[in-house]
């Protein structure tokens, strides 16, 4: 594969033997290249602005300041930038506050090393993606929040979860993009999230422990 093509990751982690593994383990896919490593949120935002990765893997704790900052700055500085959030916390907090950021995926650093290659891929793609204990965790402690949208409200949350723009959403159902847009805002209010990620993060989650939109 031309070296072009390939998904170019930035690794941010402040322990160099974990950053390490991680680079080891995302290099050794030749769908992917990490590009840059960074130890801290200074750091981070400034190698991402030099580099311009596709993906970002981002440790929560950091020496100044979190792997939320991170997320929060890339995504300002580069909307293109998907983020996923490698940790050890595992708690419905960090989850919602990696999805509140930005983040694409959030994931706890006990993922065999094969899986954090399968996520960046993933998540690349336009995919959002959710450790599966708190997938489950979430799953019994929220209720269904799609119960008041409507069929087509239904059927545009089912292709954000697809990671689809809302011109391929548009597309696919044959609606106008600012219809499409429409429909987004509407679900969203309803549903009770303030970003387009949690609701994407909802449909994975559901989607893989009970096959919702399948």
């Amino acid at each position: 594969m031309n070296a072009d093509s390939r998904v170019r990751v930035l690794v941010i982690d402040d322990h160099e033997i974990v950053r390490r593994g991680v680079v080891d383990v995302v290099d050794a896919d030749p769908l992917l290249t990490v590009v840059a490593e960074a130890g801290t949120v200074v750091d981070a935002v400034r190698r991402a602005a030099a580099v311009r990765p596709h993906v970002a893997i981002v440790d929560l704790k950091l020496p100044d300041g979190t792997g939320i900052d991170v997320v929060r700055a890339l995504r300002k500085n580069q909307p293109d930038v998907r983020c996923v959030v490698l940790t050890s916390f595992d708690d419905d907090q960090a989850v919602e506050a990696a999805l509140d950021a930005g983040a694409a995926a959030f994931v706890l650093k006990t993922v065999r090393g094969t899986e954090i290659a399968d996520v960046v891929r993933k998540v690349a793609q336009g995919k959002v993606l959710l450790d599966e204990r708190s997938v489950a965790r979430r799953r019994a402690t929220h209720h269904d929040p799609t119960e008041s949208l409507t069929p087509t409200e239904k059927k545009v949350l089912e292709l954000i979860g697809d990671g689809l723009s809302n011109r391929e959403i548009g597309a696919s159902l044959g609606l106008a993009e600012k219809t499409v847009k429409n429909h987004v805002t509407g679900l969203l209010a309803k549903m009770g999230f303030r970003r387009r990620t949690q609701a994407a993060a909802w449909v994975a989650s559901n989607r893989q422990s009970s096959g919702w939109g399948a």
